[in-house]
C-alpha cells in the first residue's frame, strides 16, 4: 500500500488538474461563418487577416475562436447556437470622431443633408413652418452650398422669404458656419454695430450691414438665445443616433456632446438601453478641476461608458474657408482662416493638461492649425517625460496618446513630426468624398497632394484613426473604407490625388484596432480573440472580397455589443 498511494494520489491530482484547465462552456456560439478576425496572420506575405469559422462567447467575452468542431466541444446544455450561414464576420467599427447628440437631434429638426437648390432648401424649412407653433424657433442644418447649381451662400433674406415672424438659425452641414433669418438675429442683438468675437467672424453686405452667415464663434450669439431642448427630446433624440450606429454596424463610438448628454448616456446605461460603447471626450477649456471630477463620475474601468481625451477646435473647416492654413486660400488671397487659439495660450494649457495625466486631441484641418498642435504637443510631452507622467486613461510612461483630429492638410515636414512626436492621426475618409468637389481649388495642387494624406501617414509609421464625423458625413463606415480604398466620388467620376489609397486591410484596422488603439483599449477591443470584449457585425458580403464600389451596398445583417443583440435586419 505505501509503494501504490504516491500512484494513485498522482493520478487524482492530475485528473482535478485536467478538469480545472478545460475551458468553461459557451453561452453563445456562432457557427459556420466567415469570421475575419482582425488578427494579422503572420505566414501571409499580404499581412491578411486570420479567418476562422466559428466563434464562441461567455458572457461578455470572446471565449474562443476556431474550427466549428474545435467550437463545438464548448457546447454545454444551455449555450445557443446561431447559425450564420456563411456570412461574414468581423469586429465591430469604432467610430474614431463623432457627435452623437448633435446627430440624434438633427433628426427631429430641420434636416438639410443633400438638398440640390436653394428653393428645396428653402422648401424643407417651410415645411417645418407649417407645422410650428406661432414664433416657434427653427433650428436644424446639414446645408452645403457646393451642392447647388450656383454656389452661392444663403442669406438672412433668403430665409425671411420663408418666414419673417419665426427665428431661424440652421448650421452648415460643417457645424462651422450657419445662417441666421433677420427676427433671429434681431433676437441675438447682432445688428451693424455688432464686433467679430475672437475666433469669429459676422459676415456682411456693402453697407456693413450682417448678412446672416456667421462663422465660427460668431455662431454663439445666436445659439446663446435659441432655446434649449427639453430633457425628453435630448434622450429621443440619442436613441435615434444609437439606433443608426447599431444598424451601420458601429460597436463603439468616441463622441463629443455636451456634458448633459453624458448624463443621458448614463440614464440609458442604467435602463440597459445603451446599444454602443462611448468614450466621452470633455472639453479643453475646462478648468482641471471640473474636468477631474466629471472624470471621477465615470472612469475607464466602464467598458460601456466613460470619459475620455479633452477635446479643442483649433480652426475651422475647409468647406467654411476657416481651417487656419500657412498660407492664403488658393481661391480666396485675403483669407488664411480662423485660427481659434494664440499659441502660447495654447502651449500653457496644453502642458497643464497632459501634466496632470490628460489624452488631448485636437481639431486641426489647416496645415497651420496642425502645425499648432504639434508645437503645443511637443512642449508638453517633453515636461511630461521630465515629470514622469503617464496618462490617466492607462497608458504606460511616455504614452499619451495624443491626437490630432481631421489632420486634412499637412506638409510632409509636419507628417515626420507626427510619427517622432507618436501622434495618432485620427482622420475622416468619408470627408474627401465631400470635399473633393472643391479642396484643390481651394488649396492648389501642391497642398492638395499632401491633403487628406493616409498612405503618407502610414508609410511614416503614423497610427491612423478613422472614425465618420457624424453627423457632419453619414455614419456608415462602408463610405468611409470606399473612400480609403478609391479616392473616387461615388458617381466614378473624380478621383483625388490615387497615390494615397490604402488597402482594405489597411482601411478596416482604421476602424477597429486603430480606433481602439486612439482610446487606450486596445487590448479590450478591435479584435476578435479570447478575452477580448464581444463585439462583432455580421455583414451581407465579405468586404474583403468584393469591388470597392460594391462596399457602398453592404448591409449589416446583425450587430453584437457584449456578445448581446443590439440589431437584426429585418
Amino acid at each position: 500500500m505505501t509503494r501504490i498511494a504516491p500512484i494513485l494520489l498522482l493520478a487524482v491530482a492530475s485528473g482535478v488538474s485536467a478538469q480545472t484547465a478545460q475551458k468553461p462552456k459557451a453561452d453563445l456560439i456562432f457557427t459556420r461563418g466567415n469570421i475575419y478576425t482582425g488578427v494579422v496572420d503572420a505566414s501571409s506575405s499580404l499581412g491578411a487577416g486570420k479567418r476562422s469559422e466559428a466563434l464562441a462567447l461567455a458572457g461578455d467575452r470572446v471565449l474562443a475562436v476556431g474550427t466549428r468542431d474545435e467550437i463545438m466541444k464548448l457546447k454545454g446544455p444551455a449555450t445557443k447556437i446561431v447559425d450564420l450561414d456563411g456570412h461574414f464576420v468581423m469586429p465591430g467599427f469604432n467610430d474614431a470622431h463623432m457627435h452623437l447628440a448633435s446627430a440624434g437631434l438633427d433628426k427631429m429638426n430641420v434636416n438639410l443633408v443633400g438638398v440640390k437648390t436653394l428653393d428645396e432648401f428653402r422648401e424643407r424649412i417651410r415645411a417645418q413652418v407649417e407645422k410650428a407653433a406661432p414664433g416657434e424657433w427653427i433650428v436644424g442644418g446639414g446645408w452645403d452650398e457646393t451642392l447647388w447649381p450656383v454656389k452661392v451662400l444663403p442669406t438672412r433674406w433668403d430665409l425671411d422669404e420663408v418666414s419673417q415672424s419665426h427665428p431661424v438659425f440652421l448650421r452648415r452641414v460643417d457645424e462651422h458656419m450657419a445662417v441666421a433669418n433677420t427676427r433671429a438675429l434681431q433676437l441675438a442683438s447682432v445688428t451693424v454695430a455688432s464686433r467679430d468675437a475672437e475666433g469669429g467672424k459676422i459676415d456682411r453686405d456693402d453697407a456693413g450691414t450682417p448678412n446672416g452667415i456667421l462663422r465660427e464663434k460668431a455662431q454663439l450669439l445666436v445659439q446663446a438665445v435659441v432655446p434649449k431642448p427639453t430633457h425628453e427630446k435630448r434622450r429621443q433624440a440619442i436613441e435615434l443616433a444609437l439606433e443608426d450606429l447599431a444598424s451601420h454596424g458601429i460597436t463603439s463610438a468616441q463622441d463629443y456632446s455636451p456634458w448633459g448628454e453624458f448624463q443621458i448616456y448614463e440614464e440609458l446605461e442604467h435602463d440597459g438601453k445603451l446599444t454602443a460603447r462611448i468614450s466621452e471626450w470633455l472639453d479643453f477649456d475646462e478648468s482641471i478641476t471640473d474636468l477631474n471630477d466629471k472624470r471621477s463620475l465615470h472612469p475607464a474601468s466602464d467598458t460601456m461608458l466613460h470619459s475620455g481625451m479633452l477635446k479643442a477646435f483649433l480652426d475651422g473647416s475647409l468647406g467654411s474657408k476657416t481651417a487656419a492654413l500657412l498660407q492664403p486660400y488658393s481661391d480666396d488671397p485675403k483669407n488664411s482662416g480662423l485660427p481659434q487659439y494664440e499659441a502660447e495660450k495654447l502651449n500653457a494649457m496644453t502642458k497643464e493638461r497632459v501634466l496632470a495625466g490628460y489624452q488631448i486631441g485636437f481639431h486641426a484641418i489647416g496645415d497651420k492649425a496642425v502645425q499648432l498642435a504639434l508645437d503645443a504637443f511637443a512642449e508638453a510631452e517633453k515636461a511630461a517625460k521630465e515629470a514622469k507622467v503617464k496618462a490617466a486613461d492607462g497608458g504606460n510612461a511616455n504614452d499619451y496618446r495624443l491626437r490630432i483630429e481631421h489632420a486634412q492638410v499637412t506638409t510632409p515636414q509636419q507628417i515626420l513630426r507626427f510619427k517622432d512626436l507618436k501622434v495618432i492621426a485620427s482622420m475622416q475618409p468619408g470627408h474627401l468624398l465631400t470635399d473633393m468637389n472643391w479642396a484643390e481649388s481651394y488649396l492648389g495642387p501642391k497642398r492638395a497632394e499632401h491633403s487628406y494624406a493616409w498612405a503618407e501617414f502610414l508609410r511614416r509609421g503614423v497610427l491612423l484613426a478613422f472614425g465618420s464625423d457624424y453627423p457632419v458625413e453619414p455614419v456608415t463606415p462602408f463610405r468611409g473604407l470606399y473612400a480609403a480604398l478609391t479616392r473616387m466620388s461615388e458617381d466614378g467620376k473624380k478621383t483625388y490625388y490615387p497615390a494615397e489609397k490604402l488597402n482594405i486591410e489597411q482601411a478596416i484596422a482604421a476602424y477597429t484596432t486603430g480606433g481602439a488603439f486612439a482610446e487606450f483599449a486596445e487590448k479590450q477591443k478591435g479584435k476578435l480573440e479570447p478575452g477580448m470584449l464581444a463585439d462583432f457585425v455580421v455583414l451581407d458580403q465579405d468586404i474583403t472580397a468584393v469591388p470597392p464600389l460594391k462596399i457602398l451596398e453592404t448591409k449589416v445583417l446583425r450587430t453584437v455589443v457584449g456578445g448581446k443583440t443590439v440589431y437584426e435586419a429585418k
